[in-house]
């Protein structure tokens, strides 16, 4: 086995990850409030005051949660209590991750000992062993189960171990951490059992998958990352346990995922079927479905030691800089057509490559949404520890002072429902426990004033410590087989080394500064921006539902006229980073511009009457209802989950009705496509904003999820809250309400006016019976003047404007005679009717 480097400096920032890291390094500067500033260092003083103020953040987050929520799952830090599932609203998919084993609590055990609160740890690891039970008849993701309840418990048994070891603490330890992990380990792997070893998406902790009583198994999909972040905990638990089975389910599931890659691009898709291996879709990229996928591959390999993780993710590292990698982005492609862009904007869970945070291609926010994820100073920490620039001290400095300006509330963290407003949102999930301190802590500690060596030890995606000696302390277990290609036969310097810094840019320490000046201007910050001449990159659309042009107004993406574009970069040929000409490859049509056509939902049914109308928006996917003369009428059911963002409950109730959903948690289209198999006839999004109001708030087209929504026909409308609360309240008062949704211009049982329109009309004075030659074919208009006079304008070529003053007369046998402008009646009409015709 190769030599794996001396510390997790070295074997997670100077290896292949870190070339990649390097290269994406401009984006970290997207936080636009750290001020650029020549010299960015920062003295002991400074960071220990940081410092300081990071753990008396994190008493005040884990304080309330012990406080308020204990033993729950997670805290509700603006009701000041515990979120308990199933005495809260079901909030679909998001709520597979309560288990009804105290959550938080596991999943913040080793950031404890991170941050030197060794009391506070051995009496949280006391409460874990004497309350937490793994055996509830409870449904939940085996992904999130997997990274933040497995890894959270083996992090904590290797660090209860390590201290018992000192002798100084935890010597009543008697591994109790790792048998509990073990339980929950037998637990998950009935999620296993299926024909091509790729686990389903969820389990019973009671009952399993296949048992009658579990609830699941019916799934058939699953995504990339689910079933392929699970090596690192799997094979720990392995390697401590003395069982193998974890490890080879583990090994097998990434087995599939790396046979079914496309083999001309070597990219894999999002989302994958656990019976047949097929795609389900099969857009590639490194964010949300398949990002921890790529980072256990790397991760796998150092902790395990295994050159077959190694192989793999270099394979896969040099297909998404071949296609993905669009710098400054990392887009997401086609797996089998990867030169096709499938979307144009990052997530931000794409922040651990490093990405950046929900910013589009003229960075500002695409979904203003921010649930306190720690991926961005998790890439801050790494940066800092790769590269040394000060510069990161201040990121990660802005970063703790804008968590308390924005996100801070009397009872702990609040998620931010949109960083435009400011407003709030009832959760405090529990990664912001266990990585966002975590990581802000190490980036202000020096090495010394750590209770652990951490360069020991390698974080996983939820950033829990596993002991890199695993490799060479633990027997491994049978390995994997990875053809060799020939691209890799003959290895260089980096392929199973970690060199450092100096190595890879010996004399040079201002490296980083270097790459991360040329894109400073990108976030308006440093040196002046200068948008030409372009770079090209194409950006194609395909027929699904969704305008190109206002699907990229809507992201902030400024579009330029292409003649203006080139005229502009005429005599100038120095390229500026980043910058690029976006190329649609798709026709579109001209439309007026930001035009958003209301729509309303009219209540009609007793005692409304259509006297009740609520201005509403439209969706630019789903059923036109502006093609619809008389609308869409329907009775309004709530859906069950309301966000259904998760399974219908209430298929039955909905079938045949209008549904009522609440925005957020997942996309519209999601949405869409759960309320239409369910039976709905229309779909009316209520915004999940407090106070929202469409007299104050624009309005707004809904958009699609990037992919094709051209399964979608249901009539979908947007309400804004304060519209939505009169729907919700006449729906509790009436409990049947049916509803009408139309465009605003066809409301029921009002008058509309015919639209004015302007149109040209082209007079020729002919003899009675004259026809011009190839109009007898076509409408004829007949003008029949009164005994006056009659003034008409008359638009002379060559953009001159000139009024000349025509009179008409009914001679005596109905003969039209023209007037000469010398005549008298002429001269006696100027007064003023000229201007008025």
């Amino acid at each position: 086995m190769k030599k794996l480097g001396h510390n997790l400096h070295q074997e997670l920032v100077q290896s292949s990850e870190t070339r990649m890291i390097l290269k994406t390094l401009l984006i970290i500067s997207l936080l636009g409030c750290v001020k650029c500033q020549e010299n960015q260092s920062m003295t002991p003083e400074e960071k220990n005051v940081i410092r300081d103020q990071i753990i008396e953040m994190f008493d005040h987050a884990y304080g309330s949660y012990m406080k308020y929520a204990y033993p729950a799952d997670e805290l509700m830090p603006l009701s000041c209590k515990g979120r308990v599932r199933g005495e809260e609203p079901n909030r679909g998919d998001i709520d597979d991750s309560l288990g009804k084993f105290s959550l938080t609590l596991i999943d913040t055990l080793d950031t404890l000992v991170v941050l030197n609160k060794l009391d506070e740890f051995e009496d949280a690891v006391r409460k874990a062993v004497r309350d937490v039970r793994l055996d509830n008849d409870v449904v939940v993701s085996v992904f999130e189960t997997n990274i933040r309840v497995l890894g959270g418990l083996l992090g904590a048994h290797v660090m209860a171990d390590l201290l018992r070891q000192r002798g100084e603490r935890m010597q009543w330890y008697q591994d109790e951490l790792l048998h509990m992990a073990k339980e929950l380990g037998h637990r998950l792997l009935p999620a296993f059992n299926t024909t091509s070893g790729l686990p389903y998406p969820k389990v019973n902790l009671r009952y399993g998958v296949i048992n009658p009583l579990s609830r699941t198994g019916t799934e058939s999909d699953t995504c990339t990352a689910c079933a392929g972040t699970m090596i690192l905990e799997f094979a720990a638990l392995s390697r401590l346990s003395g069982e193998s089975v974890f490890e080879a389910n583990a090994r097998k599931a990434l087995d599939v995922l790396w046979e079914r890659r496309q083999r001309g691009s070597d990219l894999v898709g999002t989302v994958i079927n656990i019976h047949n291996e097929e795609w389900v879709r099969r857009d590639s990229g490194v964010g949300a479905g398949i990002d921890s996928y790529y980072e256990y591959l790397m991760k796998a390999y150092i902790l395990l030691g295994d050159d077959v993780f190694l192989d793999r993710f270099n394979i896969h590292y040099s297909a998404i800089m071949k296609y993905i990698s669009q710098p400054p982005l990392l887009l997401s492609v086609h797996m089998h057509n990867p030169t096709v862009s499938v979307r144009s904007w990052m997530d931000s869970l794409l922040a651990f490559f490093p990405g950046l945070q929900a910013f589009t291609t003229e960075f500002r926010v695409h979904w203003g949404q921010h649930l306190l994820r720690p991926e961005f100073a998790e890439s801050t920490y790494y940066l800092y520890k790769a590269t040394g620039d000060p510069y990161y001290l201040r990121v990660g400095q802005s970063i703790v002072e804008k968590l308390n300006a924005y996100a801070r509330v009397p009872c702990g963290f609040a998620a931010v429902q949109d960083v435009r407003t400011g407003t709030h949102e009832d959760r405090m999930d529990s990664f912001f426990l266990a990585e966002m301190f975590k990581y802000l802590y190490l980036l202000f500690s020096e090495e010394s004033e750590l209770p652990i060596d951490i360069d020991d030890y390698i974080f996983t995606t939820e950033a829990h410590l596993l002991p890199v000696s695993l490799s060479t302390t633990k027997p491994p277990c049978q390995g994997n087989n990875t053809e060799t290609f020939p691209a890799f036969q003959d290895e260089d310097l980096f392929t199973h080394s970690c060199p450092s810094m100096e190595t890879l840019f010996p004399n040079n320490p201002s490296f980083a500064k270097t790459i991360r000046d040329g894109y400073k201007y990108l976030t308006g910050v440093g040196r002046a921006f200068h948008p030409l001449p372009f770079r090209e990159i194409e950006l194609p659309f395909h027929d699904n539902g969704m305008e190109p042009v206002e699907f990229l107004k809507s992201m902030g993406i400024s579009l330029t006229p292409l003649n203006e574009a080139i005229e502009g970069s005429r005599g100038n040929h120095k390229e500026h980073k980043g910058v690029y000409r976006l190329k649609l490859v798709a026709e579109v049509n001209q439309t007026p511009e930001d035009e958003v056509v209301p729509h309303i939902v009219q209540l009609i049914s007793p005692p409304f009457l259509g006297r009740t109308v609520l201005t509403a928006g439209p969706a630019k996917f789903g059923m036109d209802l502006a093609k619809q003369e008389h609308g869409v009428k329907g009775r309004i059911v709530k859906a069950s989950p309301y966000t259904a963002c998760g399974p219908i409950d209430n298929t039955v109730e909905l079938k045949g009705h209008i549904a009522l959903a609440l925005r957020g948690d997942c996309m519209f289209a999601a949405k869409a496509r759960r309320l239409q198999e369910a039976g709905a006839v229309g779909v009316i999004f209520i915004d999940h904003r407090d106070g929202s109001s469409s007299e104050e708030t624009p309005l707004f087209q809904m958009v699609g999820d990037g992919d094709s929504t051209a399964d979608i026909t249901l009539p979908l409308v947007f309400l804004f809250s304060h519209e939505g609360s009169v729907l919700t309240a006449a729906l509790e008062e009436h409990r049947n309400v049916d509803v009408l949704l139309l465009p605003k211009e066809r409301q029921l049982g009002q008058d509309n006016p015919e639209k004015s329109f302007g149109m040209n009309i082209k007079l020729r004075l002919t003899e009675e019976g004259e026809l011009e030659e190839g109009a007898a074919g076509g409408p004829t208009l007949e003008f029949v003047f009164e005994k006056e006079e009659v003034l008409l304008k008359e638009e002379m070529l060559g953009g001159q404007r000139n009024q000349q003053r025509l009179c008409a007369e009914v001679s005596e046998n109905d003969r039209t005679e023209l007037c000469t402008s010398g005549s008298s009646q002429t001269q006696n009409s100027d007064n003023g009717l000229d201007s008025n015709p």
